[in-house]
This record gives structure tokens, C-alpha cells and sequence, in this order.
């Protein structure tokens, strides 16, 4: 297997209780905290906001990917990546995922075909299938 990029990233301090993030390559620089309702200062990023930013982009990427296989052009794309941090009665913390696609200048029939797609192909969504719960919707805008 070819190597295509490797994100190399360096968490310090407390990690999400007040720590640093800090990429190789110094573009991406941010504080952690613990968001307010899980009893944080809620006054940086938290690891679950960064997991929805890089799931959503790469998500984008693949129903574009999608989109040109299959020669359609939508006029727009924009998705709300939802990232939700649970606990079970066992007391472990899990992750669960809501991505809601909307795509303009298609009928809803593609745009659900594009994100089920997406899905498919998206490497978070495979790295993801089978380990946490997912739901993906489509609209058509």
C-alpha cells in the first residue's frame, strides 16, 4: 500500500483538559478544554469538534468524488457533522455520528445516492464502520 500523506500532530499538557495541539507543520495550533456541559471551562476546541471538522471535510471530498463518477454537478455541498461523546451504564465513553449532506441542483434521489456513496467511500466512514453508530442523511436544497 502507497503512502499518500500522514498528518503528523503532537497533543501536550492535559489533553482535552487544557492541553495543546500542535501539527508538524505548525498550520494547525489550537488549545484543548473540556466543553461546559461535560463541566468544562468550555473556552477552546474539544477532540470531538476536530473529529466532526476532519470527518466532515473528508465526507465533502468524497460526495464530490461521488458526484463526478457519476457526471453530476451539484451547484453547492455543505454538511453539518455531528460528533456526540456518550457514556453506557457500563460507565465507558463512545462516540456517535450524525452527517447531514445537503446538495444543491439535484433531485433527492441523487442526493441520497451521492451520500450513501460517500459513505462507501469516505475514509473515515471506514475507518468508523461497524465501531460507532452512523447515521447519514441527504437533502436535496
Amino acid at each position: 500500500m502507497a503512502v499518500s500523506y500522514t498528518a503528523v500532530v503532537k497533543v501536550d499538557g492535559e489533553g482535552r483538559n487544557g492541553g495543546s495541539v500542535r501539527s508538524e507543520d505548525g498550520l494547525l495550533r489550537t488549545m484543548l478544554a473540556i466543553p461546559k456541559e461535560l463541566g468544562g471551562a468550555g473556552d477552546a476546541t474539544n477532540p470531538e469538534q476536530l473529529f466532526a471538522a476532519g470527518w466532515g471535510a473528508c465526507f465533502l471530498g468524497a460526495v464530490r468524488r461521488a458526484a463526478a463518477e457519476r457526471k453530476v454537478r451539484p451547484t453547492s455541498t455543505a454538511i453539518t457533522a455531528e460528533i456526540t461523546l456518550h457514556h453506557g451504564d457500563d460507565g465507558e465513553f463512545g462516540l456517535a455520528a450524525v452527517l447531514s449532506v445537503e446538495l444543491g441542483g439535484v433531485d433527492q434521489e441523487t442526493a441520497t445516492e451521492l451520500g450513501a456513496a460517500a459513505h462507501r467511500i469516505c475514509p473515515y466512514s471506514k475507518a468508523t464502520r461497524g465501531n460507532i453508530p452512523v447515521t447519514v442523511s441527504a437533502a436535496a436544497v
